[in-house]
Parts: structure tokens; sequence; C-alpha cells
């Protein structure tokens, strides 16, 4: 029974030929040709007698591992010679082969090509060739052809009986329909393929990997080569980025070069004390020379009437419209009705003996408004100007002068300042002072202490008893009446150090105690303190050399911390009274200051007080002018 099993013969089968149990001991070369043919009409077996049938999930587990299977022929093994198979007569003595399931569901199979592709394979021993029957009894598909003999042979030749190592079971594949794959079918199939190789998810590293082939161990990590790596990565792009953080450094623009003053050379206080100014009891004045600055003011700068001082800013807006140079006559004026009857009256002052058609110059015109105060002609030249029938356009101009001017506490509402509405300060009026004694023309005029009008006469100054104090007291302009009282807007002279230095200043809201008909004496008390204002400031101006030729007043920065000293060409005069404080400011010759320049060359000019008639002195650079140096192009950061 043994024998037969071994033979991949079943017990069971219907079409047994042989009924004897025996095993013919002849070799395979001796066996007839028609057994060969016998055999392929024998349907295989499909389970011996003390093995175990594999089932589908084993062959397809067998398959995916051995690709050649009985599906697809071996094309390196002997043809098949049934006679091989049931050869061995020492099958029936190793029952161990018989009881290792290893053959049938182990790796066996998978391992078998390798060993048939040796000599040894094809000659075999008698001890090898019992394990060739549980190897062709061990396919589970009926529809395959049966192995052959000496195929299996070969497989199962110089393999040695192992002890059966326990696998993972495979994953049962779904049963694949029966296919007839002998040579010559109409229902061969294709071999199949392959499976794609499964990739192991414990997969080692690269190193481990590598240290695994060579029989190196991996090197431990540590602090200095994860350092050393990053390192390396990160190199590169520091210097990439430190070239072109330097690149943009180099041809970033320079920053433009300033001047700083220092602070010994930021502002100039005149020596001598404090000059201490005879102010007048009440009211408001205040005192400049021009150029230079304030000298120093009086009172609160509360809006008061400013009776006929208004018309310095008519006479203002006149000569802005219809600039006069000194002694141009300018256009004809024509005297209207309005004017005529406007001089005929007694509670104002007016130009009296004006004839309708009657035309003067517009220096006449000038002269009668600001010598003898007449406030018919500054209504006269207002309707001329705005060639209207009233006044009120003119008055608009006037009040956009004021606050083009900085006068912010001045009103005007008629251009002769008898409406007692008209109101302003004295540190407003002065500002106004300063501005039209620009004008040649004007200066000449509030100078005079009386004119010559042709065809009228001779006209008289209200300011004669001050224009005639011998005080160098050129005008400009008195003003009187009851809600005003006493107000005046003066100019005095006085030469230092060979230059005519002007003296502006005005005192407003000035009262005598007692009769005052319409500010006549008021008129008077005005004058009278102005005077002892004037003599004192004239008295203690002065000069002093506020920076010396060759002394160092400041430095060009070029904005990146380099310094280049600058002095000054000439000794700088300072002209005040004691203890006044004048400023000192830089103007550059030109929009900026260079970034290179030789030493000596002249960059500003350094300027003591306000306005165009400040004192100004050149100043030049001390050393060579150089743009910054490399380092200090590389590490700024502004």
């Amino acid at each position: 029974m043994k024998e037969r099993e071994m033979a991949g013969e079943s017990p069971d089968a219907p079409d047994q030929k042989n009924p004897s149990r025996e095993t013919p001991t002849e070799s395979s070369e001796e066996q007839p040709a028609d057994k060969a043919a016998d055999r392929d009409a024998t349907p295989e077996p499909t389970a011996a007698t003390g093995l175990k049938e594999p089932d589908a999930a084993d062959d397809g587990a067998a398959k995916a591992q051995n690709p050649t299977t009985d599906d697809e022929p071996s094309t390196d093994m002997a043809p098949p010679d049934v006679t091989q198979v049931i050869e061995a007569p020492a099958v029936v003595e190793a029952p161990a082969v018989v009881e290792a399931p290893a053959v049938v569901e182990t790796r066996a199979v998978v391992e078998a090509p390798t060993v048939a592709e040796t000599p040894a394979a094809r000659e075999g021993d008698d001890a090898t060739r019992e394990l060739a029957a549980p190897d062709i009894t061990a396919k589970p598909q009926a529809s395959t052809p049966k192995a052959d003999s000496r195929t299996t042979e070969a497989r199962t030749t110089n393999r040695q009986p192992t002890e059966p190592r326990p696998v993972a079971p495979p994953e049962p594949e779904p049963p694949k329909p029966a296919t007839d794959n002998r040579p010559g079918s109409d229902a061969a199939t294709p071999p199949a393929k392959a499976d794609a190789p499964v990739v192991d998810e414990d997969t080692p590293p690269p190193l481990n990997l590598l240290a695994q082939l060579t029989n190196t161990p991996p090197p431990p990590p540590s602090l200095a080569r994860t350092l050393a790596r990053k390192f390396k990565i990160w190199t590169p792009l520091a210097v990439l980025l430190g070239l072109v953080f330097l690149t943009v450094q180099i041809l970033r623009p320079l920053p433009d070069p300033t001047l700083a003053l220092g602070e010994s050379t930021s502002s100039f206080t005149v020596d001598g004390g404090r000059l201490s100014i005879p102010w007048p009891k009440k009211g408001q004045a205040a005192v400049k020379v021009v150029g230079s600055g304030p000298i120093g003011t009086f009172g609160e700068e509360n809006p008061v009437p400013t009776a006929s001082i208004a018309k310095i800013m008519t006479a203002y807006v006149i000569l802005r419209e219809h600039p006069l140079k000194k002694d141009e006559k300018g256009p004809e004026i024509k005297v209207d009705t309005q004017a005529v009857e406007e001089g005929k009256s007694e509670d104002e002052s007016r130009v009296e003996g004006l004839e309708v058609g009657q035309t003067f110059s517009q220096q006449d015109m000038l002269k009668m408004l600001m010598i003898p105060s007449g406030n018919n002609i500054g209504r006269l030249l207002a309707r001329w100007d705005t060639k209207s029938q009233d006044e009120t356009a003119f008055v608009e101009k006037m009040n956009g002068a004021a606050k083009a001017l900085g006068m912010k506490n001045t009103t005007y509402t008629d251009p002769s300042g008898l409406d007692k509405k008209t109101v302003s300060t004295a540190v407003d009026q002065l500002k106004l002072a300063e501005e039209v004694m620009k004008f040649d023309a004007f200066r000449q005029i509030v100078a005079m202490p009386n004119a010559d009008i042709p065809g009228l006469g001779r006209i008289y100054n209200n300011n004669d008893r001050l224009i005639l104090a011998g005080l160098s007291i050129r005008g400009i302009k008195t003003g009187s009446n009851t809600p005003a009282g006493g107000t005046l807007s003066w100019a005095a002279y006085k030469t230092v150090d060979g230059k005519d230095l002007l003296i502006l200043g005005t005192m407003m809201d000035q009262h005598v105690t007692g009769p005052d008909p319409n500010g006549a004496n008021s008129l008077v008390l005005v004058q009278n303190n102005s005077k002892k204002v004037i003599e004192a400031v004239r008295k203690a101006l002065t000069s002093a050399t506020a920076v010396k030729k060759g002394q160092v007043v400041g430095h060009i920065a070029d904005g990146l911390g380099g310094r280049t000293p600058v002095v000054a060409t000439k000794d700088l005069k300072a002209i005040g009274v004691p203890g006044q404080k004048l400023t000192i400011t830089f103007n550059a010759v030109g929009t900026s200051i260079p970034h290179t320049a030789k030493a000596g060359t002249a960059i500003g000019n350094l300027t003591l007080g306000t306005g165009t008639e400040a004192q100004r002195v050149p100043v030049a650079l001390q050393t060579d002018l150089t743009e910054p140096p490399l380092t200090a192009k590389l590490t700024r950061l502004g």
C-alpha cells in the first residue's frame, strides 16, 4: 500500500490496470513506451494515503514564491519519464517523508528548483528518491497534468530532510478555474506572471543596510556628526546670503550729509547784563532790531482799536498791488465826489480843498495818506484799487494780507482805522512795520516831516515832534481817537560798525487821565512814551563777536558715523542790546551738501539773527570731506 502511495497512484482509482500492490523493480530506462501513454491517460490522483492534500491557499503561496510551476513548463529539465516515479524501492522504507507536513505546506517546493540545477540532481541516489513521491502528490488541482517523474526526481535530488520551520500562513487566494495546460490543448492559458516583490515595512535605513552588506556596524549617532551635517548643509546658503548682503550694503545710496552746529555756536547772547527798557505804565508795546530779532515786549497781547495806524496796511496793499520805485510818481488818480464830501468832516483827520475830477499821482496820494493821515484819501485809494463804489473788497484784501503776515490778532473793518472794530496788537503791528519798510517808496514818504503837493499846497506830518527830535526817527505813523487813545508805530536808525541798523517799535492803548478830545492828548502821551524807549534802545545797541575766524562751528555728518569739521572764514558780528539772545543757523550753498570735497571748500553760511538783514559769514571744510569707509557701509543698519 505504501508503495502505491509513493508511486502517486490511488488505491481507489477506477482505471487501475495493475491489481498487484507490488512495485516493479525495473529501471526507468527499461520501461516500455506504452506506459508513458497510459500515464497521460490516467487522471492525477487527488490524495495519497498518509499525506495531507494542500488547499488552494497553500498552492497560491507556493506559486507566488516559485514562479516555475505546473502552469508554466520548465525549459531546463529532462523530458518526463513516469518510470522514474515508480522506481525507487527505498520509498517504502522512508516513512519520515510521508509524515513530514513541511513537504506539502512549507517552502520545500520553492527551494526545489535550486537543487534541480545541479548535475547530482539527475543522477540521484535511493535515499534522495524517497522524497519524490510527496512532491508529486502535493499538486492540488486535478485539471493540471501529472508531474514529470524526472522533474520531480531532480527537484528532490540531494535534498536532506530538515526540521519543519514554522511560517506564517499565506493569505488565502480565491480558487482559480481549472484549466488544461497540456501542450496542444485549445484551452491552454498564458503563463501567470510573478507577483511584484513585497516590500518589507521593516526594511532597514540605508546606513543600516550598508552596514549589513559590509558587515560593518553603522556609526552611533552623536552631536558632533549632527552638527557637522548641518554645517555642510547650511554653510553654502549662509555664504550666498552673506554675499548678497555685502553687495546690497555696498551699492546702497549713501545718506545725505548734514551740518550739525556745536552747542556753543547754536546761539549767542550779547554780554553786559540785561537791558532795562522804560516801558509805559499801561497799554502794550513791542521793540525789535531788524536783522537781530526781538528785543522785548510789554503788556498783554489783547486786540485793541488801532486808530490811524490801520493806514499802514492800506499803504502796504496799494504798494503790493501797484509797486513804486523810489522817487517814482506812479499813475494818476482822479478825485471823486465822495472824497470831496468826506474832506469837509470835522470829526476826523482829512485832507481838505479837494475838487471833483482833480488828479494826483499815486506817490502824492500816499503822501496825503501817511503824512497828514487823511481818512478820505484812504477810502479813495481803496475804491481806486478795486474799481468799486465802496471799500468792502479792499478791506478783504487787507485782512488777507494780515493773515499772510501771521497777524493772528488783527481784524480790519475799514481802510482808515476810524472804525473802532478795526483792532490789532503791538506785536502784530511790528510784523507789518518790518514788511512795509522794505518798500523804498514807503520809507521815503514816512520820513518826511512835511511835503508839498502840486495843486494842493504843503501838508504836515503828525509825527513831526519825534521826527525832529534828533533821534534819527523816520516814521512810521501815528494814530489817535477816543476808543484807541494814542497809538504809534515808529522807525529809528543807529549806525553800528559802519552799518545802519533799523529799530522798529509799536505802542498802543495809551490813554491820558482827563479830557482827551478825539484822543489828541493821548497822541502826545504815546509819542513821549515811545521816545523814552527809542532813546534807551539806541543807547544800548552794540555789537559783539559771536564767532571768530577759523573757529570750528560744527561738523558735516555723513550719516554713518563720520564727521568732518567746518570753520568760519570770517568773524561773525552780533548786533543787539545787552542780554539779548540771538539765534545762529546754517544755510547750505545750493540744495544739498556734497559727499566729497576738498579742505577749504565753502559749503554754506552761518546766519546770526532773522530776516534779510541778519548777519552772515561763510563756513568751509577744515579737512577733506570723503565718503564713509567700507566698514561703515557694510555695518550700517538704517
